[in-house]
């Protein structure tokens, strides 16, 4: 019987405690609230108990991570993330990829971006974020180069290479799946594309990929990006599981951007 119970405190000893763990993870309504509770289900059959707090704004959340009032968010995206953190003097770090909500180029005209004529006219937003985006799309593609340096805010004004004479026309955002039917192909975000009935993952003709800059991220305070609760519920959320949901539940509009 002694030997027993010694065997007993000896593994109680050695072998983790997963119970009782918790992280308390800050992000905003809408889609991200909606993945990160099917990742507290996932997380709880690995004894990790996972309390979601919701911000009505994307200014709190990294302030109250910095404070220490949460442990994680995943609201953002990098470009964000560093922009906030550098103009707040904040010490906080990416430690994981959660989804991408790509922008794509549609088309009622041609099925790859390869059809391409010399001379096409193109649509994309004219708002910074999303008309660089579009623009390192079409650079990615292979049809302009931009200027080096211009980063992520491009515009048409830093194209220095355009090998089709592509005509490339900025319109508002809201506008561009009804510029369809008067140019080659259109740059269009998911803000617009859903709810004029595309579906990036089917109808788009050319889709931004997970190693998109724009993939949302999981974010802790540079202190604790190797903390072992933490990087548990990155792998909560990164499951085969909350991967499926994402892709059944969004319909493409935001799409999964780990491996899984």
């Amino acid at each position: 019987m002694r030997g027993l119970l010694l065997g007993l405190l000896l593994l109680s000893v050695t072998m983790p405690v997963w119970a009782g763990d918790k992280i308390v993870v800050g992000t905003t309504a809408g889609a991200d609230v909606e993945i990160i509770e099917k990742a507290r289900d996932v997380a709880a059959r690995d004894g990790l108990e996972v309390q979601i707090i919701e911000f009505s704004d994307y200014v709190r959340p990294n302030l109250a991570l910095a404070d220490g009032e949460i442990d994680v968010n995943s609201f953002q995206h990098q470009p964000y993330l560093d922009s906030f953190a550098a103009e707040h003097n904040l010490q906080l770090v990416a430690i994981g990829n959660t989804y991408v909500s790509p922008i794509g180029y549609f088309s009622t005209k041609i099925k790859s971006l390869d059809q391409l004529k010399d001379g096409d006219s193109l649509a994309i937003p004219n708002d910074p974020t999303n008309g660089g985006r579009s623009l390192l799309l079409l650079e990615k593609a292979g049809f302009i180069k931009l200027r080096q340096g211009s980063g992520l805010t491009a515009t048409p004004y830093d194209v220095v290479e355009n090998r089709l004479n592509l005509k490339i026309i900025e319109v508002d955002a809201a506008q561009t799946p009804r510029s369809l039917d008067d140019v080659a192909a259109a740059a269009i975000n998911n803000t617009f594309a859903i709810p004029a009935g595309l579906n990036p993952l089917r109808d788009s003709i050319y889709l931004e990929d997970r190693v998109s800059p724009y993939v949302n991220i999981i974010v802790s305070r540079t202190a604790d990006r190797d903390n072992p609760v933490y990087l548990r519920f990155v792998k909560a959320y990164q499951s085969k599981e909350v991967a499926e949901f994402i892709l059944s539940r969004f319909e493409g509009a935001t799409v999964p951007a780990f491996d899984y």
